[in-house]
């Protein structure tokens, strides 16, 4: 004898037994979140990358000096030291200060951000345009035939352009914050 075979036959839920989409006086969905512009609006880890390309940049100049390394020993020279040490001794000190300048900021950018300072952070902006400066002060360094005085004066130029440029940008935003709040 065989036993008898429960079949369960599934049935839709009738109109009442629905799930009825909440109405509109019961959604209830968080606020947008407000995009920050400017230098507040970056991320940490969007500094992060950046504070790593420039280690990574100024790492690179630190070790391939332009104008390359001698091959060979004579004439007072010692094969691999960099030939723009012997041939432009003070470019070659401004392009290697400016090259460890930058490494040491970025880095010091890096440990700032890995540790949680805020972006807004003094601590955070100022390695940051150090850093980004002086990878411009070593290319133009770099660059033969120019005059240093006029590489350092472009240098101290772009190095105030940023801090201007990223402190009022944070003004603006403190300012349109603040009347928000007011109203």
């Amino acid at each position: 004898m065989s036993e008898p075979q429960n079949h369960v036959v599934p049935t839709s839920p009738s109109p009442e037994e629905q799930p009825q989409p909440p109405k509109e006086s019961q959604v209830t969905s968080p606020p947008p979140p407000e995009h920050l512009r400017g230098w507040e609006g970056n991320e940490s880890n969007t500094l992060l990358v950046v504070a790593t390309l420039i280690t990574a940049l100024t790492y690179q100049l630190g070790t391939n000096i332009p104008g390359g390394c001698w091959q060979d020993d004579g004439h007072g020279h010692t094969a691999g030291d960099p030939i723009m040490r012997d041939k432009h001794r003070k470019r070659y000190w401004l392009f290697m200060t400016a090259s460890w300048v930058g490494f040491g900021s970025s880095m010091l950018m890096t440990v700032y951000l890995l540790t949680g300072v805020p972006v807004k952070s003094r601590r955070v902006r100022w390695p940051f345009v150090v850093a980004y400066s002086s990878l411009m002060l070593t290319f133009i360094t770099s660059q033969p035939r120019t005059s240093l005085a006029m590489d350092l004066a472009l240098w101290v130029c772009l190095l105030l352009f940023l801090w201007v440029a990223i402190s009022f940008k944070n003004w603006e935003e403190r300012v349109k914050n603040s009347f928000k709040r007011i109203r």
